[in-house]
């Protein structure tokens, strides 16, 4: 049973309108340890393990994927998980694209560029990423465009900074994330970055540590490479833009589209 003191005092709080409380690493450790205990004493009901937190909210409507997103971003954007945790903006950034592409792309979350034009991957990352796309013959309303979290993570006094979100704003909505690709049906997904590859994957490793190798999410190929942001803060020599070329090389041959001589020589010299 929890502290009824802890309680009372929250509940006190509520009476006097307070929404949110900010606790410290401590506190959170204390309250963590109360929550295992009291699971530890209650029993576990058989379907817990196997049933997705609130599924039956992520019961998107619709006849075909197109309608299917739109009701899902309607879910997104009151998603009572995120909205609880209290660290993230009001704006909703959910998807762009074409919701029956073979190519999934995920970011981490929205940015400042983002969340003012409500679409993922604009500004100078988003004209990186349309760049690469060209490369490989494809354009933006070709692939599906989306982020693992749905809102821009919130600062203290934020104007235009950003921050990564947590791994606990990821994991809250990676059921939405989880029915988007039950929607789309995508071939092969690509993880842009090390967030994004820690929201799917579950692992904090960085980015060179996956990439150059296939992953499975949700039992569909999975390739992770560098953010766009990355590669415009590396502009000295090709290194690091033949990596991400080389994932995307590999990404191509998985799906089967033609690829040239030149597109294989790319970024070499």
């Amino acid at each position: 049973m929890a502290n009824p003191t802890l309680l009372d005092y929250l509940h006190q709080l509520r009476r006097q309108g307070v929404s949110h409380v900010e606790i410290d690493d401590q506190a959170r450790a204390v309250l963590r340890e109360l929550y295992t205990r009291g699971s530890a004493r209650r029993p576990v009901a058989k379907t817990s393990v196997s049933a997705p937190p609130n599924n039956t909210a992520l019961r998107a409507t619709g006849s075909t994927p197109a309608e299917k997103i739109t009701s899902l971003s309607k879910i997104a954007n009151t998603w009572q998980p995120a909205r609880a945790l209290g660290s993230l903006r009001d704006t909703m950034v959910f998807s762009v694209g074409n919701p029956e592409a073979d190519f999934m792309l995920v970011g981490e979350a929205p940015d400042y560029q983002e969340e003012q034009k409500s679409e993922p991957f604009v500004g100078p990352a988003g004209a990186k990423l349309n760049q690469i796309l060209k490369a490989m013959g494809l354009s933006r309303d070709q692939v599906y465009l989306t982020n693992v979290c749905k809102f821009r993570p919130a600062t203290k006094n934020q104007t235009t900074n950003n921050r990564k979100p947590s791994p606990e704003e990821m994991a809250t909505f990676l059921p939405i994330l989880k029915a988007e690709i039950d929607i789309v049906k995508p071939r092969v997904i690509v993880a842009l970055g090390g967030s994004a590859a820690q929201g799917l994957l579950g692992s904090g490793k960085p980015v060179g540590q996956f990439r150059g190798s296939w992953h499975q999410f949700q039992g569909i190929p999975l390739r992770v490479t560098h953010h766009p942001s990355y590669l415009l803060r590396q502009e000295e020599g090709p290194g690091e833009k033949r990596k991400v070329w080389e994932d995307m090389l590999a990404i191509m041959e998985k799906l089967a589209l033609p690829i040239s001589e030149k597109q294989r020589g790319f970024f070499k010299g």
